[in-house]
């Protein structure tokens, strides 16, 4: 479950606020990729933003940023997407399939402009800008501490259930997998002001990531049978779903730490 966009809807809605320096975004953003650029969807979205069009030459985050300045102000909407799962995002359009293709975005529903990131080639970044028809409606609103307890309710179920199917048996060093998994994730810096809370539901939220990747390894001691496997799969679902779920209300907490007063 890719996360770059919530670095970027954090630290673009403490920017926005006065309450970061655009070089402290630029760093933040630095561990996602080598190099980010930025591209509009279209030619409409290039007018109204004054970004590049598509075939034209990509220009940097600075320039997004400045764009995101000159719009009307509003909350970012961190937009994490599966399967079944679409929640959060403005309707049908180019910004929602994109989002979907990459399973993440951010939306930005009173400027009417939706970002979302892709890797265009090895360590670097692309973030394209879509236009997002207005009024956008508001975003489901999952209170922080609620979303932080059915992480870790379904934690218990899904460890739980895979016990009784008999896919959760030990696999010798799933522990430092679990671990290397972590360590390789890109380091995520966060702003000055940053609700505590949010700040543990965010690494809570990478924890049970890394367990989920380790818990759908075909090694010994997992699932091996087709049937195991599909069993496996939707035992883990509610728990996938817990992340998403956690994730966005993590970032929304803090999006509303940096809204104006």
């Amino acid at each position: 479950m890719p996360r770059s966009s919530a670095t970027f809807a954090v630290w673009s809605s403490a920017w926005l606020a006065g309450s970061a320096a655009p070089d402290d975004v630029l760093d933040a953003l630095a561990p996602w990729a080598d190099a980010h650029d930025v591209l509009a969807a279209d030619d409409a979205t290039a007018a109204a933003t004054g970004l590049p069009a598509p075939g034209a030459p990509v220009t940097s985050l600075t320039f997004l940023f400045a764009a995101l300045r000159r719009a009307p102000r509003g909350p970012a909407r961190l937009v994490l997407t599966a399967p079944g799962d679409v929640r959060g995002l403005p309707g049908p359009g180019p910004f929602a399939s994109a989002v979907i293709a990459a399973e993440e975005g951010v939306l930005f529903g009173e400027a009417g402009l939706g970002v979302v990131p892709s890797a265009v080639a090895d360590g670097v970044v692309r973030w394209t800008v879509y236009s997002v028809p207005t009024p956008v409606a508001p975003a489901e609103y999952v209170p922080l501490a609620e979303a932080e307890n059915e992480l870790r309710r379904q934690v218990r179920e899904s460890t739980s259930l895979l016990t009784e199917l008999g896919v959760a048996r030990h696999r010798p060093g799933v522990r430092e997998e679990i671990a290397a998994a972590l360590r390789a994730r890109p380091a995520t810096h966060w702003p000055a002001g940053m609700p505590p809370r949010a700040l543990r539901v965010l690494q809570q939220a990478d924890e049970v990531e890394a367990i989920l990747a380790a818990a759908l390894v075909d090694e010994p001691g997992g699932a091996v049978t087709a049937s195991a496997a599909t069993a496996r799969r939707e035992a883990l679902r509610p728990l996938e779903t817990a992340v998403r779920v956690a994730r966005r209300a993590a970032v929304a907490e803090a999006v509303r730490t940096y809204a104006p007063a």
